[in-house]
């Protein structure tokens, strides 16, 4: 059994920035992962553009250099790679966390897939880009039905739904329209996302209004075949010749994994979990949030660049115990 001061579960760029506070701290300190490091950018689509600028995605002091105004998707994951390899971050990758116990000496017995540890404090900050928002309709789980897009080429020449209208699903059409895919849009809302990116809302609604992307607003999906989709919308059913979804609907962080460890979680149907926001210390001691899991459902509450601070708040209130 290993036995740091501090785990961290998660190597997205909240984690690795809890591990660079704790290596600067002193702490002896593990970072797991279940799947590559910065497993979620890894999984953005090939192109995306992120909204913030490159100094606002940095961590522990460490500069983003960057030539363009804003970073892409490649440009992020260099940048925090060169991070973990510069300062040599312990980080173990493709492992699972199975279980998490609170002992009665106030420790934490954690199983993983490929040991056990046990730690005074553990930190979560796995992210929330694990588990696809479900649209719960028949045909949803066709092998044509995708809820990660990540390139345009795939599509080529083929008849897309895309469903949503934040920015994945306007990124999702746009690149697949201009790769010679026929594209529609079902939008629930009656217009685009407000929270599309500035400058690609003028490029959406444009070729929404000359015709090029059909969309249809107040619109839900009511089944999905081999070839056909049936939408709802405000004037009934429309039925539309398809053959490939790309569902933008969003996801979901691990909940489940939360409630094993005995956190609690708000009854509003945003599962937001209970912590300090001082300390981000949970209900249970010793137990740390950091990151977009904060939010709970409400995924947009927190980003990269409004929840760098986790790492500090947690040392500090990692030192003031100790």
């Amino acid at each position: 059994m290993k036995t740091p001061d501090l785990v961290i579960i998660g190597a997205g760029p909240i984690g690795l920035a809890c591990g660079i506070a704790a290596q600067k701290a002193g702490l002896n300190y593990i970072i797991i992962e279940k799947g590559t490091l910065v497993n979620s950018l890894f999984h953005y689509p090939q192109f995306m553009t992120f909204f913030s600028t490159s100094e606002r995605l940095e961590i522990g002091g460490f500069p983003f250099n960057c030539i363009n105004p804003k970073p892409g998707k490649q440009d992020a994951i260099e940048y925090y790679r060169r991070i973990t390899q510069q300062l040599k971050l312990n980080v173990h990758l493709y492992e699972t966390i199975e279980a998490v116990k609170k002992q009665a000496d106030g420790t934490f017995n954690m199983d993983t897939s490929k040991g056990t540890y046990r730690s005074k404090y553990v930190i979560v900050a796995t992210g929330f880009y694990d588990i696809p928002n479900k649209m719960n309709v028949p045909g949803e789980e066709l092998p044509k039905v995708h809820h990660y897009y990540k390139d345009p080429h795939a599509y080529s020449f083929q008849k897309v739904l895309v469903i949503g209208a934040q920015n994945s699903a306007v990124d999702a059409a746009l690149e697949t329209w201009r790769k010679g895919a026929s594209v529609t849009m079902a939008v629930r809302q009656n217009e685009i996302g407000k929270r599309v990116k500035y400058w690609v809302r003028p490029d959406i609604e444009n070729r929404i209004a000359e015709g090029n992307i059909k969309a249809y607003f107040n619109t839900t999906v009511a089944a999905i075949r081999e070839k056909e989709v049936d939408l709802m919308t405000p004037n009934g059913k429309v039925t539309i010749e398809n053959d490939f979804v790309l569902a933008m609907t969003g996801f979901l962080p691990n909940m489940n994994l939360l409630r094993k460890m005995n956190i609690r979680l708000s009854e509003d149907g945003n599962s937001c979990p209970q912590y300090d926001p001082d300390t981000m210390e949970t209900n249970v001691p010793g137990l740390f949030l950091a990151g977009v899991i904060c939010g709970g459902r409400e995924t947009h509450k927190w980003f990269i660049e409004n929840s760098r601070v986790h790492a500090e708040q947690i040392m500090k209130a990692i030192a003031a115990k100790a």
